[in-house]
């Protein structure tokens, strides 16, 4: 055969050589550049490239039809035809697949399938490499050093199916992770961004930040376990409500196992969750947060079925107003519980209508309260209530009468973001945030600040 190497090309040669009676094949072109740095100094630089082939086969059968999934990285074509009967081979060696449907059809084509794959380069850090420099000399000169890494990455998906659809989509995503500790070490704190291109992040604004953050880390103050109203910032608030989302789907709840279904027997959509007019949903579409438009599944789940490759996919209220509004729905989940269909889709923005900065927030502050960095080691210890543990991290800060007075030690903190929704009384003003805990998986959110009147620090920690 002829050697093929596009990415395109790839799909339609794994298509041919499928003997299968139903195929998939996503074809994921990848590229990353990153910058590395320690003490106010580059250390590392590079870019690198690869590809992933995934090749789903489907089999009728008399007890219904089975699905096959192989994936490999670094495909040539002298790869396919072995990788193609693999999946058969796993498919035909398989049971009935529980989550089985028709391959999706009908769906346009993306009219951009046969070009190449789009390429990220260190050129994506021209104008954020300079500026960062230029922090590097404000820190030197104000006695602070900075460590961290850019990340940017380019991945071009194909997925090609025998039912006919062709479609690709070009996902940008970039991260910075800054940290900023004073010469001795005893005092550190974090800022981190998302970001699609780097144009929209400034190195000058984060240090101003970060230094602020280590003149209040000056005073050093003890206090107990116990419950405090607490600020959540943008970043805390995205690692909590992300683990809700991935803890949302509708069978689990349907089955009585999650915080999401009904005493009885159900799911508690229709619920009021939080008399704050708080609304979080997902959209392929939001700007700055833009991510796949149809479902690219390279394995099944509770949440994912790889039947549902290539359903368009449309703006999601999971809440709205408050209200629980849907639930993670495959096709299949659907059909199980009633429920309409609702993939999952990769971005999370919440609204509360507040216009309050974080800062204003602070400023509002009356009486005693915290004000915290992020979070990390979040784990889940109760999935009936999403009871969630994890460790304050880079800076918790002590709040009187509107002013922040000192840093105090770290908490372990026991809550769960269902109960938190419940509890706030004031949402910020929504702004695009990294997770820091999730942000090897989930980098696309935007949130605001949240109050909370009686946020649970369960112990003290001795983390940083």
């Amino acid at each position: 055969m002829s050697r093929v190497s596009k990415p395109h090309e790839i799909v339609e040669r794994a298509l041919e050589l499928s003997t299968a009676d139903g195929c998939v094949v996503i074809a994921d072109e990848g590229s990353s550049a990153n910058l590395r740095w320690a003490g106010n100094a580059l250390t590392t630089n590079g870019v690198t490239r690869g590809r992933t082939l995934t090749v789903i086969a489907t089999v009728d059968g008399a007890q219904g039809t089975a699905s096959g999934v192989v994936s490999r990285s670094a495909v040539t074509a002298d790869d396919l035809e072995p990788l193609v009967r693999a999946a058969e081979a796993a498919a035909r060696g398989a049971g009935p697949a529980e989550d089985a449907q028709p391959l999706v059809a009908g769906v346009p084509a993306s009219p951009d399938f046969t070009d190449g794959p789009a390429e990220t380069s260190s050129d994506v850090f021209a104008e954020f490499a300079p500026a960062l420099g230029d922090a590097f000399a404000r820190a030197r000169s104000g006695g602070r050093e900075l460590y961290g890494f850019a990340h940017h990455q380019m991945t071009s998906t194909y997925l090609g199916t025998s039912t006919g659809l062709r479609l690709r989509h070009d996902q940008p995503n970039g991260t910075l992770e800054l940290n900023a500790k004073s010469p001795d070490r005893t005092r550190s704190t974090w800022a981190g961004r998302s970001t699609r291109d780097f144009k929209d992040v400034d190195p000058a604004e984060l240090d101003a930040e970060l230094a602020r953050r280590l003149r209040w880390a000056e005073r050093r103050i003890e206090l107990p376990a116990g419950r405090y109203e607490t600020l959540l910032p943008p970043t805390a608030v995205a690692d909590l409500l992300v683990y809700q989302l991935w803890s949302s789907t509708a069978r689990d709840a349907a089955e009585g196992r999650t915080v999401f279904s009904r005493p009885g027997g159900g799911t508690r959509i229709g619920e009021t969750l939080s008399e704050l007019p708080l609304s979080l949903r997902s959209d392929p579409y939001a700007p700055g947060l833009e991510s796949a438009p149809f479902v690219i599944a390279h394995a099944s789940g509770d949440g994912a079925s790889v039947f549902d490759n290539g359903l368009p996919l449309a703006s999601t209220d999971w809440i709205r107003d408050g209200r629980l509004e849907h639930l993670t729905t495959t096709r299949h989940t659907a059909g199980l519980t009633g429920l309409p269909v609702a993939p999952a889709i990769d971005n999370l923005v919440l609204e509360g209508g507040g216009e309050r900065s974080l800062e204003e927030m602070v400023a509002a502050t009356t009486g005693r309260g915290l004000l915290l960095t992020c979070m990390w080691y979040i784990r889940e210890v109760d999935p009936a209530t999403l009871l969630l543990t994890g460790l304050t991290r880079d800076g918790v800060y002590l709040v009187e009468d509107g002013e922040v007075v000192g840093e105090v030690n770290n908490f372990r903190f026991n809550e769960s973001p269902v109960d938190l929704l419940s509890r706030a009384t004031e949402a910020g003003r929504t702004e695009k945030t990294l997770p820091r805990e999730w942000g090897d998986w989930f980098t696309r959110a935007a949130m605001p600040a949240l109050r909370i009147p009686d946020f649970n620090m369960s112990s003290v920690s001795l983390g940083v």
